[in-house]
């Protein structure tokens, strides 16, 4: 099977990064992208900035290939939006991989040739099977040595209901509902929230990003009133590290989102897990909780309550999940924001990413199933030990090379859910003691090409 390619799903970050560095391995790489460019997914929010820097968004091996063909950095001290990301770095990227990127290709599918799931006989000696749909309704299939599912999560975000399935009258509220960030840049969107009630339900980066937004809106438009609908018994630590984040943009969004709370310019609502949204003659909606608190007179709802992985068309695929997070088993204890919220991931590559599938990999924001807080470092991380991995280099792919910046803060969702819980148990997780921090090359130099 060293012949054939290693099947790469998805064109975004991660997984061009992943291209880039299994080329550099000398294997072949076939990127499937659903959408008709690079970062389909981030073009759904291009007007938002990111609170990393351009350093911290490039992966090495990726760098290498795009300056042997002409490309120059940006500042690497400048914070992109998702648009600028997008446009000065994955567009080149997959222009530099050339056929190696396939756009308007579903993966509909994924099996072992020849074989369902109870099979056993095979699994380690057949390809494994893609099964795909092209932009005419065609459908085709390739065979691949290797699967690096890169496709991220974007597409499945959660609903507003605080069980994990949508709320009562969710569905049939859905034109007043979004599950993104609003770009109040776009006229036609501001003027659905501008002197409208909104609520933002949601305690994450995400939902700190639209209250900054919708609290400048507030100050422009008369009228305009907001809500924040949280699940947590307090607010405590949602705001993040502040001055001690080691991501210093990540800490400064927390501060003006809580500097919004503190200046009045939304009503914050704690402990309120919606169970159901009703529907008033007028158009507006009420969300209703199970504790029966009610918010009333709501015309728009800002639903970011993170997001879930799409597995159902990996079902003929042994996958090693816990139950819980859905993400790999010996990667989900490192993760858990039940008891691990700190911002600090313990090291983890190949060994934590693989299933009981040979040569199977879910990698980027879909191997954290549903835990929080990923950041485009730590999938390029993966993706350099998958592809050392995968070319036989044992060593590099066992070597640690990524120590992610600490948020400053213990406390999230799960235990941390109710009022002081973090501080009356003494908080979470020590750090893991520091190996290597860098972002390099297999050759081993941040500063060469392999």
């Amino acid at each position: 099977m060293t012949e054939l390619p290693v099947v790469v799903i998805g064109a975004g970050p991660i997984g061009l990064a992943a291209a880039a560095q299994l080329r550099e391995r000398g294997l072949t790489p076939l990127v499937l992208e659903r959408g008709a460019v690079a970062g389909t997914a981030i073009a759904e929010w291009n007007h938002v900035r990111l609170f990393s820097r351009w350093s911290e968004l490039v992966d090495p091996a990726a760098q290498c290939l795009l300056e042997q063909n002409g490309w120059s950095a940006p500042d690497v001290d400048a914070y992109p939006t998702g648009q600028q990301w997008r446009q000065l770095y994955l567009e080149p990227l997959a222009a530099a991989l050339g056929d190696a990127v396939q756009f308007d290709t579903e993966v509909i599918g994924v099996a072992r040739r020849g074989r369902d799931l109870v099979v056993d006989a095979g699994r380690d000696t057949e390809p494994l099977s893609i099964h795909l749909r092209r932009a005419d309704g065609s459908e085709d299939r390739v065979f691949a040595q290797a699967v690096v599912d890169a496709s991220g999560t974007w597409g499945t975000p959660n609903p507003l209901g605080g069980e994990g399935l949508p709320a009562l009258g969710e569905r049939a509220a859905a034109a007043a509902i979004t599950y993104r960030v609003p770009d109040l840049d776009d006229e036609a969107i501001r003027a659905q929230f501008a002197g409208k009630h909104t609520v933002i339900a949601g305690s994450g980066h995400s939902a700190l990003t639209a209250i900054v937004a919708l609290a400048g809106l507030e100050k422009q438009a008369p009228g305009t009133r907001i809500t924040w609908a949280v699940r947590r018994g307090a607010i405590g630590s949602a705001f993040g590290g502040g001055e001690s984040d080691e991501l210093p943009a990540r800490g400064a969004l927390g501060l003006r989102a809580k500097k919004a709370v503190d200046d009045g310019l939304l009503t914050v609502v704690t402990g309120f897990r919606t169970a159901a949204v009703e529907s008033a003659d007028n158009g507006q909606l009420a969300l209703v909780s199970d504790a029966g608190t009610r918010i009333e007179n709501v015309d728009n709802v800002v639903t970011l309550t993170g997001f879930r992985p799409d597995l159902s068309w990996l079902s003929e695929i042994r996958l090693g999940l816990d139950p819980v997070l859905q993400a790999p088993t010996q990667l989900a204890p490192l993760i858990d924001p039940n008891v691990h919220s700190c911002g600090t991931v313990y090291p983890h590559g190949a060994k934590e990413l693989r299933h009981p599938e040979p040569g199977m990999y879910l990698a980027g924001m879909k191997s954290y199933g549903r835990a929080p807080t990923f950041l485009a470092m730590t999938g390029y991380e993966q993706v350099r030990s998958i592809a050392a991995e995968l070319a036989g280099d044992h060593e590099a792919a066992a070597r640690v090379e990524l120590i992610l910046p600490e948020t400053g803060v213990c406390g999230g969702a799960g235990v941390f859910d109710e009022p002081d819980t973090a501080e009356s148990e003494g908080g979470c997780c020590a750090a893991p003691a520091p190996e290597l921090i860098s972002l390099s090359s297999p050759s081993g130099s941040s500063n060469s090409c392999g």
